[in-house]
């Protein structure tokens, strides 16, 4: 257990320094100074981000690869558990009693499946391998998987079949998942076939809520966008910068952080 603790506190360490890194901040002591470690740690965190291809270093710092990397089910599950846990809970405040709720793939909605055990009864669509498995166990609720193609990383599914059972479905609400979140250019997903997903769900929901920590604001550039909606909101970690909020609320998109 100890173990597992002190390889989750360098993941998350890693992922604050690639924001850092993002945001300008590029000196060794002021990387240290921010994430509140020694400047030797930092050093040896960014000597592993290099042989992970993630950074280039320079002279007293390093710079980002702008290369956008899918992680793992299993590597997101063990990133910003503390965050995705309070957008969780304060996500399910918002499910209508008796509704019908579209949970997406991914690991913060997979935290959302989990607390939804008291909101019965409700019928639940999903289209999560996890978030199936972890609902059916739940007596009141009925819940839908919708099927297509498992993308291998996320484990959700995408695809004509996907396309067929949404086509029949409407949403109260749906929450949604995504890999990067861009004030301009929207949801980032690793296909086509996922953003068109979504663009489906939304379409057949009445509202629309996108559940991402904080380390999903920062520049990425995934092969597949898709636009936020005028009357989307995004649920965030209190960790998420302000100015980042202002810019998404100049497009129309309430983006709130939770304690």
């Amino acid at each position: 257990m100890a173990e597992t603790r002190r390889r989750r506190s360098t993941e998350e360490r890693h992922e604050a320094l690639v924001t850092l890194l993002r945001g300008g901040i590029e000196g060794v002591e002021a990387l240290a100074d921010r994430v509140g470690v020694s400047a030797s740690t930092v050093r040896r965190d960014l000597t592993q981000l290099q042989e992970d291809g993630r950074i280039a270093r320079t002279y007293g710092g390093a710079l980002v690869r702008e290369v956008f990397h899918e992680r793992s089910f299993g590597d997101s599950t063990r990133l910003f558990a503390d965050a995705k846990a309070a957008i969780a809970t304060a996500a399910v405040e918002l499910v209508p009693a008796e509704a019908s709720v579209f949970v997406d793939a991914g690991t913060t909605c997979l935290a959302l499946a989990r607390v939804l055990a008291d909101r019965g009864p409700l019928t639940v669509v999903t289209r999560g391998l996890e978030a199936a498995l972890q609902l059916a166990r739940v007596p009141g609720l009925r819940v839908i998987m919708v099927g297509g193609q498992v993308q291998p990383l996320s484990h959700g599914v995408a695809g004509a079949l996907s396309e067929v059972a949404l086509g029949r479905l409407a949403f109260d609400i749906a929450f949604l998942g995504a890999d990067t979140l861009h004030p301009e250019k929207g949801l980032g997903e690793p296909t086509v076939e996922e953003t068109y997903v979504k663009e489906l769900v939304a379409g057949r929901s009445g509202r629309v809520v996108v559940l991402a920590d904080s380390s999903k604001f920062v520049p990425a550039n995934p092969p597949a966008w898709t636009h936020l909606g005028g009357e989307w909101s995004v649920l965030t970690d209190e960790a998420v910068d302000p100015v980042t909020v202002a810019r998404f609320g100049r497009r129309g998109v309430n983006v709130v952080p939770v304690r």
